[in-house]
């Protein structure tokens, strides 16, 4: 199973669609405080929409709870800052792709210590981020597309064929 994590996550409305990609695609949801919203936001309960009870959600105190919570667990640090772009990475199925807080991304601290697993999504030089609910978006299609989608619906059907 694939895990998303988002560390001190600001945005009700982003974390709520980032619930709802996460619930439409099997992918767990690790929230690591502090948030910047209460969990009961109705603005991300809005944004996720009635899917709720698909979704497999974590709350942990601080960063050291979510590594204390899954020792050796493979992650990926997602940051404008590194030098690695998303699709050369190969995937484990079991991986966390962890993103950091709207306004500031993951501190540089833990990208330093993690450099060689760090990745970013290629954009315009003179742009300093995309949304954060879409830059999560795109990763997790990119870890499942490496893995052929597997336990997801390839094909839609029209009522009348």
């Amino acid at each position: 199973m694939l895990h998303i994590v988002l560390y001190e996550p600001e945005i009700p409305q982003n974390t709520g669609n980032i619930a709802r990609t996460c619930a439409a695609t099997g992918a767990s949801l690790d929230l690591i405080k502090p948030l910047g919203f209460a969990l009961d936001d109705k603005k991300m309960k809005r944004a996720g929409l009635d899917y709720w009870h698909l979704l497999d959600v974590k709350i942990h105190e601080n960063l050291q709870a979510f590594y204390d919570c899954y020792p050796g667990a493979k992650v990926h640090y997602f940051s404008t800052k590194s030098r690695y772009v998303y699709t050369e990475v190969e995937y484990e199925e079991d991986a966390f792709l962890m993103f950091g807080p709207e306004s500031r991304g993951l501190p540089e601290e833990l990208l330093l210590k993690n450099y060689d697993k760090t990745v970013r999504l290629p954009m315009r030089e003179d742009a300093r981020s995309l949304n954060l609910s879409n830059t999560v978006a795109v990763a997790v299609y990119e870890a499942m597309r490496q893995k052929d989608f597997v336990a997801l619906k390839k094909a839609g059907k029209l009522t009348k064929y």
